[in-house]
């Protein structure tokens, strides 16, 4: 159940704040968030989103899926097709109906995907068309759809989704999951009804990167693992996968020029486990799979600390030329590259051209955090040289903040993981070009725990719980850099007592949604009490999806 003072109330938050058009809009829902009837069941199901769309006009018909829909995809895009594909993979188990997907203009029922179209309601290519009352469905076209961007209208003959990018279309149709009862998630045939609430919704991206981390280095995460973990982070339009693949205790990345790294390097993990690495073969899968959920592979090798694992595998990567023993604890800043040897720069050149040419993404993750091992003129003179590398094979470089200390090259990306926003030095790298993406340890690090008696986790940054995670602004939390340098967020989880999927669901659900909301949305929605209540409504999705989340006390989940 509810709570009855934030159901009283939620309306009109969500009106003002999702610009939602509703008739009657100041009457309270009282249907359960699933349930099949009423104006104001349709209204709460379309309160239940997210992230947050940028805007929402309800109204008119809903539209019932059933054993006659099809999902129609016009033109001869090979994309598109495969987004159809893609929706009727997810829903076809629950519903039990066949849902051909079919190339043609989409006729006047079913579910329709338009690529570079503009729509309006009732499955209409004009500007603005008619609804199954007559009355014209409104529009919003402040929105520009962009290349993420869609446009979702629903009516009593049709779901439209139109993007001017596939990728649009792929965020059209996690919408459409969210519209949908929870029950349709699960892989077994469900009772239904399958009702999709009338309405607009016009929504875009507030930042391009859009990012979930997992580190694969301290505990090893099998090529099905990760392409779960993808699942779940494209479900809340996530678009970037960034794995850790490199540190002290294991290198995960096959390496033909320096074949150690993997086979020895990659042999343990936290614990003393047996480890694992990815062939080039397993990573152009996993690269594979997330384009197939548009996100990109943002791939890390972090350098010239947290290097363990290579320092064990090569001797002469050692100042003294004696590798040492493998680690599998979970200290940092204990180990450095030898910032003075030529073999330093032809292995990092050589890592870094067999990795870029596995990865069709524009980024490459270069580390540069807690080299604390590393005299900072050391660092300053590794960082210079490395940098290029990595243009050179024409990619960009992202590095931790630290490289605000060095001297980031035209484009650099530095990732922010500090806890109060106040280092000048990123502040001055920003005024001076570097973009930022933002993961404050205390707000988006999924590794913290939530409170004293979190089993998984750890405390450094703080006790991290979903409103903390939930409530700060990525455009003002580095004090003195421009919003305009912000390229977006990312919520990183380091696996130091993470080791099955289980503890990755716990630790991720439910605080990954937030930090994609945050990323998502206008910044106008984020509201606290609004956001809470939509997030409990995610709970019963997860238990359909088969994901065990952290019950916060701070968010009122219903009771079953």
């Amino acid at each position: 159940m509810r709570r009855p003072s934030v159901r009283n109330h939620l309306p009109q938050v969500l009106c003002s704040l999702l610009l939602i058009t509703v008739a009657g809009c100041a009457s309270a829902p009282t249907a359960p968030a699933d349930s099949a009837g009423g104006a104001d069941a349709e209204a709460t199901v379309l309160e239940r989103v997210v992230p947050a769309p940028a805007s929402v006009q309800s109204g008119g018909a809903s539209y019932a899926i059933g054993a006659g829909t099809r999902i129609h995809v016009p033109g001869n895009s090979d994309e598109v097709r495969k987004v159809g594909d893609y929706l009727a993979e997810v829903l076809r188990p629950s519903t039990g109906y066949p849902l051909p997907v079919v190339a043609d203009d989409g006729g006047s029922d079913g579910i329709v995907l338009k690529l570079g179209a503009t729509i309006s309601g009732a499955g209409s290519d004009k500007a603005a068309g008619a609804g199954t009352d007559g009355a014209e469905v409104p529009r919003d076209t402040a929105v520009a759809l962009g290349a993420e961007g869609y446009r979702l209208v629903v009516s009593g003959q049709s779901v439209t989704i139109g993007a001017e990018q596939a990728a649009g279309l792929f965020h059209g149709v996690q919408t459409l999951r969210q519209l949908l009862p929870a029950t349709i998630e699960k892989r077994t045939v469900q009772s239904g009804p399958w009702k999709v609430p009338g309405a607009t919704i016009t929504d875009a991206p507030r930042y391009a990167y859009r990012g979930g981390m997992l580190d694969v280095s301290r505990h090893f995460f099998s090529v099905a693992q990760v392409e779960r973990y993808i699942d779940q982070l494209a479900l809340y339009k996530i678009n970037q996968l960034h794995l850790h693949l490199s540190d002290d205790q294991g290198w995960r990345i096959a390496v033909d020029s320096w074949p150690r790294l993997a086979a020895y390097g990659g042999s343990t993990q936290v614990g003393g486990g047996p480890g694992g690495s990815y062939s080039k073969a397993d990573y152009r899968e996993i690269v594979r799979y997330a384009a197939g959920r548009y996100l990109t592979v943002v791939p890390e090798i972090d350098m010239p600390g947290h290097t363990n694992a290579a320092l064990a595998s090569y001797a002469e990567l050692n100042c003294n030329g004696i590798a040492p023993p493998l680690y599998t604890g979970t200290s940092v800043g204990f180990s450095s590259l030898c910032v003075s040897k030529d073999v330093t720069y032809r292995f990092a050149d050589e890592v870094l051209g067999e990795l870029a040419a596995l990865t069709p993404g524009p980024y490459l993750h270069i580390g540069g955090d807690e080299a604390h091992s590393t005299s900072h003129a050391d660092y300053v003179t590794f960082m210079d040289k490395v940098q290029p590398l990595v243009t050179k094979y024409g990619k960009t470089v992202i590095g931790w903040h630290q490289l605000a200390g060095a001297h980031p090259v035209a484009g650099a990306v530095g990732q922010y993981w500090g806890t109060n926003g106040g280092e000048k030095e990123v502040a001055d790298a920003a005024k001076a070009g570097m973009r930022l993406i933002l993961s404050p340890a205390n707000r988006a690090y999924l590794d913290m725990k939530y409170n004293a008696s979190t089993p998984l986790g750890q405390k450094w940054a703080g006790f991290v719980e979903v409103k903390d995670s939930y409530n700060w602004d990525p455009a003002t939390f580095i004090k003195g850099a421009p919003a305009a340098a912000v390229l977006g967020v990312e919520a990183p989880l380091w696996t130091e007592t993470i080791v099955t999927s289980a503890d990755s669901d716990y630790m991720t659900f439910p605080r990954l949604p937030g930090i994609a909301e945050i990323g998502w949305s206008p910044v106008a929605t984020h509201q606290w009490d609004a956001y809470k209540v939509r997030l409990a409504a995610q709970g019963p999705r997860w238990t359909a999806l088969g994901i065990g989340y952290y019950r916060s006390p701070q968010v009122p989940w219903p009771s079953s």
